[in-house]
């Protein structure tokens, strides 16, 4: 039985290499060796919270060349370079076929990458369903543009598709990690009046300046909710998007929001949030929970391409938010700075 080294979840809030068999793909799955990946946020989180299974490959944002194929698979040959997202549902569920595919099988459950399923840190990795869970990569899109469609790319453009937002809409994205800077990019782009960033990092602030975002600010030292206030003469954002996933930041949100706004809940919270939501009270808000990267079967051809397209166009720019690269060797290192450093908002690892 062949071998491969693999990061992945030791037990006790710890992460290293490991070795497994390598995978074989039978029916629709494929194979794939990873050729850019990078670490999520959730990653280093589900390591910190110890909620995996001890051995679990993690990551669930790359781009590989398929090696192997199952018998039932059409669209793809080995060969081919493709991105896979991070959900990977069986689409032949019945909750997948009613629309719920990011729980296919129950709660998050089409989120197997790294969480019930080996991830992407891997020199192979299994992709189920790979016809119906693998893109290709159009023509004049960099790698580094490719691998950030996987995840938090699509994520973001699927936030700012939720929000709604409309032309003079004056927008606040709590949170300038990936997710949050690609929104109140798309918030810009969509007509937006006035973005707005708040974050208690200094470096993501800059680089939300960086990236167009018209005003900053800063928990630690602005008062957000008063800010806000002046500057929407008393009324509140138009849209509130909450990405910091923290009960401060959430009940922030809560207050700058106006009448018949729209608040999209876009964040992880893995600790217990108490709102006041009396102020709400027929006031027409409109609540919008969501936190996985948009895909269906029927876009099998598009998520990818359309989430692209943007960055394709300069319209989106995400090198900035590519902090930095490390050999697949030194994953280690790099996955101990992820989400943990002012400046580095992603970390991409090449073999």
């Amino acid at each position: 039985m062949r071998m491969m080294k693999a990061f992945a979840y030791l037990g006790d809030g710890t992460a290293g290499w490991v070795e497994k068999p390598i995978p074989q793909p039978t029916g629709f799955d494929g194979v794939i060796r990873p050729l850019l990946v990078s670490p999520c946020t959730s990653d280093v989180h589900n390591v910190e919270i110890d909620c995996l299974k001890p051995g679990r490959i993690l990551g669930h944002e790359g781009l590989g060349e398929i090696v192997a194929v199952g018998e039932g698979v059409k669209e793809f040959q080995v060969g081919e370079l493709v991105v896979v997202p991070p959900v990977t549902p069986d689409w032949r569920t019945v909750p997948s076929q009613l629309g719920a595919h990011q729980h296919c099988a129950g709660l998050i459950t089409g989120q197997k990458l790294s969480n019930s399923e080996d991830g992407l840190l891997a020199e192979y990795a299994l992709i189920r369903d790979l016809d119906a869970n693998a893109a290709r990569i159009p023509p004049g899109v960099s790698p580094e543009g490719a691998v950030m469609a996987a995840d938090m790319l699509n994520t973001g453009l699927y936030g700012a598709e939720l929000a709604e937002v409309r032309p003079g809409d004056t927008v606040v994205v709590m949170g300038g990690g990936f997710a949050g800077q690609i929104i109140a990019q798309c918030a810009r782009r969509k007509g937006a009046y006035r973005v707005i960033v708040v974050d208690v990092l200094e470096g993501k602030l800059a680089l939300a300046r960086r990236l167009g975002a018209d005003i900053t600010l800063n928990p630690g030292q602005d008062d957000v909710i008063e800010a806000v206030k002046d500057l929407t003469n008393g009324l509140g954002a138009d849209v509130v998007v909450e990405a910091a996933g923290t009960a401060e930041s959430f009940n922030t949100a809560s207050e700058i929001i106006k009448h018949n706004g729209k608040f999209v809940f876009y964040s992880w919270v893995t600790t217990p949030v108490t709102l006041n939501i009396s102020r709400w009270h027929d006031d027409g808000l409109e609540f919008i929970n969501t936190c996985l990267v948009h895909h269906t079967w029927q876009q099998r051809y598009v998520w990818c391409p359309e989430a692209l397209r943007p960055v394709a166009q300069g319209l989106v720019d995400v090198k900035p938010l590519i902090t930095d690269e490390f050999k697949l060797d030194d994953i280690k290192a790099g996955f101990d700075l992820a989400d943990k450093d002012d400046a580095a908002i992603k970390i991409v690892f090449r073999p």
